[in-house]
């Protein structure tokens, strides 16, 4: 949105001049990039005071930005952050639902008093964030919370972090009549300089042909048994392992029980717990696409079987919950003041059902949060000491030993825990600093999204050829938005499953093979290009990230052309790329990079529409002007420090 010095010779007339601009800029943007300056208020006026004054008089406020693969909303939500009129599409239900939570819902209810009754008198003014939205989403979700103590709290001993449970599997070796354990790791606390290590031991009865479990503290923990029998060191094959799982004859075994005391982590051995019902709701809905490319090897093929019957029995109570909660809201409300017209909020309301759609739709997203932290593929990380999400990479990995958080608890893993993580982004987030008017989000393809938003700035972080299957994978959470918001967004979740059709992806799987796969993504990201070069204000360059990884095989062949792919769609499509951006924007913390040769920046590509008169170039033609405008393209990134692994890349 703003203008490189270089563009205004009369006020920068030198390169020492631009040089010392560009330096000022930057300085703006690293500021604004500073999470403690998040909602500081002189920061983000400097900002939208330089785009004001790249732009001319009026600000950005007319301005469209739009960005037609949203994901999460993070482009549209920055574009709001600097007082840009926001525009957003996604064909993925999850990600659409996502970004308008993000988005739209908090601008309309910004300075809107809470209206649960323990709240309500307290803030005589509520300043200029979302903190009654903040505070109803708190108590009502701790309404449901006791509402579920009172239906299942006997399952669910206060005291109780997590449950460790590991699946079993029929010993192969006749030595042995009986299941033993299939385990990645018996640890359940690092050691460190401070503490000794925490592991559990299988302890085994060869006369009576049982195993049993004991926490140790110190000394050196077994090996992994996930290959051999723990009874007789007998090898078990994979093949066998998975024809049992297909049978339906994996069992599993609590290993340990994990206790909060005092904000220390205590444990102790396997005890008996109580029989839970069968469940109310399971969902039979298949795995497909990249999510089956595992799991269903050992006999989970739908959604449901990835949840054992204690983790449906929570996630089906809160379930249940949601629209009993709606109707305290809505009476909460009327008492309140709001008023009551009925229109909900996909009609745009802001009436009393409005505003209960609100508070539902983020109470349903922690019930997914939940899910995500309950089911039988979480792992137990023995470092944080706390359950861990299944999504730590993009696929649906099996998992031998898995985490089963208490829901009802106050740590990890926990209702209250994540309720209290949603409260608090709208505590932390200054909304009508954002913008005076919410992003308008919608679920379409983006060739339809970037037709219909008229002239419009575009900045996308579009899918990476092969990499991420969204539509396969975020399954796991439309099967419980559809069954908790089907009437508070009827559109969004009308479908079964996400859309998988029209999803630009290199899916081999839905395509047939890798070639009809290839194909289907360079014609598909050919069309969406041609529709920006087609449609795009041509007062500013449209800004693609992309941060697909290059594969190699050991020779140095590249094995994978999503780059090249991509690259191929951006020229045919009758752009040119005008300036490389690399972004360093991932974090090396996160679980899909670690061990790996993860990214650790995205690629912005800087696109404008190629000009009609533009004529071909002889391959001596383009050897002299990479030799005439290289060395101060070098020049100007190394003042930029851009590192030198994007170096090459960059000022090409």
């Amino acid at each position: 949105m703003v203008n490189d010095p270089l563009a205004d010779p009369v006020r920068f007339p030198t390169e020492e001049d631009q040089i010392l601009e560009r330096k000022r800029l930057f300085s703006i943007l690293e500021r604004l990039v500073e999470r403690e300056n998040a909602n500081d208020p002189h920061v983000l006026k400097e900002a939208k005071d330089e785009i004001e004054a790249s732009i001319g008089t009026g600000g950005g406020g007319g301005l469209r930005v739009l960005d037609p693969f949203c994901g999460g909303g993070i482009i549209p939500l920055e574009a709001q952050r600097l007082g840009l009129s926001a525009y957003g599409g996604d064909l993925n239900p999850v990600a659409v639902l996502i970004s308008k939570a993000i988005t739209e819902i908090p601008i309309r209810f910004a300075q809107h008093l809470p209206v649960n009754p323990s709240e309500r008198d307290r803030y005589p003014t509520i300043g200029q964030r979302a903190q009654g939205l903040a505070a109803d989403i708190k108590y009502y979700g701790e309404w449901m919370r006791a509402r579920a103590q009172e239906q299942i709290g006997h399952f669910y001993p206060r005291e109780v972090i997590s449950w460790i449970w590991a699946r079993t599997v029929r010993s192969p070796d006749p030595s042995w009549n009986g299941y033993v354990p299939l385990v990645n790791s018996w640890v359940l606390r690092k050691a460190n300089k401070k503490r000794p290590v925490v592991w559990v031991e299988p302890v085994v009865d060869y006369d009576k042909q049982a195993i049993s479990y004991q926490i140790r503290e110190g000394g050196t923990p077994g090996p992994s048994t996930k290959r051999r029998c723990v009874a007789t060191g007998s090898p078990i094959e994979l093949n066998y392992i998975r024809e049992q799982g297909k049978r339906g004859r994996l069992r599993m075994d609590l290993l340990a029980i994990v206790l909060e005391d005092h904000n220390r982590r205590d444990y102790i051995g396997p005890t008996e717990l109580s029989e839970v019902p069968p469940p109310d709701w399971k969902s039979a809905d298949k795995l497909v696409g990249k999510s089956a490319t595992s799991v269903p090897l050992y006999g989970m093929t739908t959604w449901g079987d990835l949840f054992t019957d204690r983790q449906l029995l929570a996630l089906n109570t809160f379930s249940q919950l949601l629209s009993e909660v709606r109707v305290v809201i809505e009476q909460d409300a009327r008492d309140a003041g709001i008023v009551d017209n009925g229109i909900r909020l996909r009609k745009g309301g802001l009436g009393v059902s409005a505003y209960a759609d609100a508070v539902v739709t983020y109470l349903a997203f922690a019930i997914n949060k939940l899910a995500d932290l309950n089911n039988s593929l979480a792992r137990w990380e023995p470092g944080a000491q706390c359950p861990r999400q299944m999504f730590g990479m993009h696929a649906v990995p099996m998992t031998w030993d898995f985490a089963e958080a208490n829901p009802l608890g106050s740590s990890s893993g926990s209702w209250r825990v994540i309720v209290e993580g949603v409260s608090r982004a709208f505590r932390s987030l200054d909304w009508p600093l954002i913008s005076g008017s919410p992003a308008l989000i919608e679920q379409r393809d983006a060739v339809a999204r970037v037709h219909e938003v008229d002239n419009p700035i575009i900045c996308t972080d579009p899918p990476y050829y092969d990499m991420v299957q969204y539509a396969d994978l975020s399954d796991f959470f439309y099967i419980w938005l559809r069954r908790n918001l089907s009437d508070t967004w009827p559109d969004e979740c009308a479908t079964l499953l996400t859309p998988k059709g029209g999803e630009l992806v290199a899916n081999e799987w839905r395509a047939g093979s890798k070639e009809t796969a290839q194909e289907y993504f360079e014609k598909g990201m050919a069309r969406f290009m041609k529709q920006i070069a087609k449609t795009q204000n041509l007062n500013f360059p449209a800004t693609i990230f992309y941060a697909y990884k290059q594969k190699e095989n050991k020779s140095g062949e590249t094995i994978s052309t999503g780059w090249e792919v991509f690259l191929q769609s951006v020229v045919d499509a009758g752009l040119q790329v005008t300036a490389i951006w690399p972004i360093h924007t991932e974090t090396t913390g996160r679980m899909i990079a670690q061990g790996a040769a993860a990214l650790s920046s995205s690629v912005v590509l800087v696109c404008r529409p190629r000009s009609d008169d533009a004529r071909p170039e002889t391959r001596g033609g383009f050897i002299a002007a990479l030799r005439d405008e290289m060395p101060g393209a070098v020049r100007l990134l190394q003042e930029q420090a851009i590192p030198p692994v994007d170096m090459a890349q960059s000022a090409i």
